[in-house]
């Protein structure tokens, strides 16, 4: 377990050091003084002044990061030429989007890293599926895996696992998942062999009644799988291709999000924080290196949508107050729009330890 929470907390640590670094990246080209890198949020655990003034922290709530621009804030001189305030709507946008463009680039550049070492697809309909379809390609390491276990299912009860390879179904090795499915058929106890990671696991499972679906079950979903390898030059582009569907994914799924919240359906399961993310990264870091790169790309284009919300204390807030300030050829006040970030970030860390509740309470259970 120890290990899961230090590799999530290297990857959300390398992510929001990507973000914060566009954030600073644009501050210092717009001509804007830093005043402070810090990783993690307050209280300071250690701080370190360069020569130009700026001081970089390292602080103790590793779930984010913040650059400190002079005049941000407010609370700085906004007559200084080096000041945030100081500088125009176009400049201030820059710098505002900048943490959002370095996620994007950060995932087309693992997408890309991953399209030429080899990243995990789905290969049932290949070579006609979209996501693999087209261009020279290799696939290595195909068989079938399974992609979910239902809760308290006969799968679940027997030890099947999300990530599982299936290696054989009654000393029978099937490479296509919809024969596998038709193997391990209700009526009599199967023994299954699979591949999890370097280790094989023996199990015995048996189809019974799931309610929610109506019939005889195992419980589980299969799909044939491999590792897809593309040439150097062809790597980019699919790596770009990847980064535009996913954020579209992302953005559909949030937009779904949205109407189950209006139409007062339930949006719990949808919704993890910390520690759900924590122990996806667990269940992927089993799956292999490849798909923790598939999982931190994801993660990236995550912080990027969330960021460029119009949610105050985040980055579209901000920009939010920027395009109002356009229109009214007036700034708002100071006061105003510092409670206004104020009430919004503490409204967010309260749906994160609400979230973070929830993800413990199924832990329990």
């Amino acid at each position: 377990m120890i290990w899961t929470i230090l590799l999530f907390l290297l990857i959300l640590s390398v992510l929001v050091l990507g973000h914060e670094w566009g954030h600073y990246f644009a501050a210092k080209r717009m001509g804007m003084k830093v005043d402070e890198f810090g990783l993690g949020f307050p209280p300071r655990i250690w701080a370190w002044k360069r020569k130009d003034g700026m001081e970089v922290s390292l602080n103790m709530i590793p779930l984010g990061g913040f650059v400190k621009i002079k005049g941000e804030s407010g609370d700085d001189d906004v007559a200084a030429t080096d000041s945030f305030a100081s500088k125009s709507i176009p400049r201030r946008f820059v710098v505002l989007v900048a943490g959002v463009v370095m996620n994007l680039v950060m995932a087309w550049l693992i997408f890309t890293v991953g399209f030429w070492v080899g990243i995990p697809a789905v290969t049932d309909t290949a070579p006609s599926d979209s996501s693999i379809a087209g261009g020279e390609f290799t696939v290595t390491n195909e068989g079938v895996t399974i992609f979910d276990v239902m809760k308290d299912s006969p799968g679940a009860q027997a030890g099947m696992e999300v990530g599982d390879m299936v290696t054989s179904i009654d000393n029978v090795v099937y490479t296509d998942s919809e024969a596998a499915r038709l193997a391990l058929a209700p009526g009599t106890t199967h023994h299954v062999v699979l591949a999890r990671g370097s280790k094989e696991v023996d199990v015995d499972v048996t189809a019974s009644l799931i309610e929610s679906l109506g019939h005889e079950a195992i419980g589980i979903e299969l799909l044939k799988t491999g590792t897809v390898h593309f040439p150097w030059y062809q790597a980019p582009w699919r790596g770009m291709k990847q980064t535009v569907e996913s954020t579209g994914a992302i953005l559909a799924a949030l937009g779904g999000l949205v109407v189950n919240i209006f139409s007062h359906k339930s949006v719990g399961a949808a919704v993890s924080g910390p520690v759900g993310i924590a122990i996806v990264t667990g269940q992927v870091a089993k799956m292999g290196f490849a798909h923790v790169l598939q999982f931190a790309a994801m993660l990236s284009l995550n912080l990027a949508v969330l960021n460029v919300l119009p949610i105050p204390a985040l980055d579209g807030g901000r920009v939010g107050f920027l395009f109002i300030e356009a229109i009214r050829r007036k700034k708002a006040s100071v006061k105003f729009e510092s409670t206004v970030h104020g009430i919004g970030f503490a409204l967010l860390m309260l749906l994160v330890v609400f979230v973070t509740f929830k993800d413990i309470l199924g832990l329990v259970r």
